[in-house]
């Protein structure tokens, strides 16, 4: 996609054909940090979103003193109440460690099952390259998500010789995924700004329901709200193309859209 463009989410909603997203994190409160106010825009307005964690965050938190055989289900319950704020209904956990994540064979056979199984217009997920701008958000584990989530969508969810078990077991026939949707990119790779105005109070309470991970949320708030006012603000310097239903100063979150499977794609080259 060679053209910059800031829209309003019944823009992308529309541009892409969205009806069923598919959104991938590594951990929880990933997707709540790089996608939550489009998320919520796009739930609003009528799009089936499931959410797949690869992890339950169980390396997270911050009190050497806490429950450590507890956290997992912490983390994964403070999940469950963040996507029900969003309007995502569904949250599937696989079983990754936390800070281990490799884009191994097992795990896209997972990601590729669920693929084929919810067969999304839009795959949204964490980005395989790091951004060296702020390295905090190329968590490796995120580089590890969206490193396997980019190779189950090309070529395996497509390929019916790929994971054939899949078919035969299961019943779970190849897929041609329309559309990437990857957030935490590095900066250069933003292509796509989606207006979030009216959102932020939103994308801030789901966050907070992560309340195991945040000492400071006060603080937390204040960056999240500054990020997205930044992300918008980097929109007009790029000079992307705004449409003209994007309020003045509304705030955005970026991402790098990629078409995975358009009108222009010839027998997957």
């Amino acid at each position: 996609m060679d053209t910059l463009r800031h829209l309003t989410p019944d823009e992308l909603l529309s541009g892409l054909g969205v009806r069923r997203v598919l959104a991938f994190a590594a951990h929880p409160d990933d997707l709540d940090f790089g996608a939550a106010a489009t998320m919520a825009a796009l739930a609003e307005r009528g799009a089936e979103i499931t959410l797949c964690l690869l992890t339950a965050g169980d390396a997270g938190g911050f009190s050497p003193d806490e429950d450590r055989e507890g956290v997992p289900a912490r983390r994964a319950a403070e999940q469950r109440e963040a996507a029900e704020l969003l309007g995502i209904p569904e949250v599937v956990l696989l079983d990754e460690r936390d800070g281990f994540v490799e884009p191994t064979h097992d795990l896209i056979r997972s990601i590729v099952r669920l693929m084929r199984r919810c067969r999304p217009d839009v795959v949204v997920s964490t980005h395989p390259e790091r951004a060296w701008e702020r390295l905090q958000k190329a968590h490796p584990d995120h580089l590890a998500c969206g490193e396997a989530v980019v190779r189950a969508c090309y070529p395996a969810v497509e390929n019916p010789f790929a994971y054939p078990e899949l078919l035969s077991e299961e019943g779970l026939e190849a897929y041609r995924v329309p559309h990437l949707l990857l957030m935490t990119a590095p900066q250069e790779r933003h292509n796509t700004w989606v207006s979030v105005a009216g959102y932020e109070s939103t994308k801030v309470d789901a966050l907070r329901r992560h309340l195991s991970q945040h000492p400071d949320p006060g603080q937390m708030e204040r960056f999240v709200l500054e990020q997205m006012r930044a992300s918008a603000a980097d929109a007009d310097r790029r000079g992307a193309q705004r449409s003209p239903h994007v309020p003045d100063d509304a705030p955005a979150e970026a991402f790098h859209l990629v078409t995975v499977n358009g009108q222009g794609t010839f027998a997957g080259f």
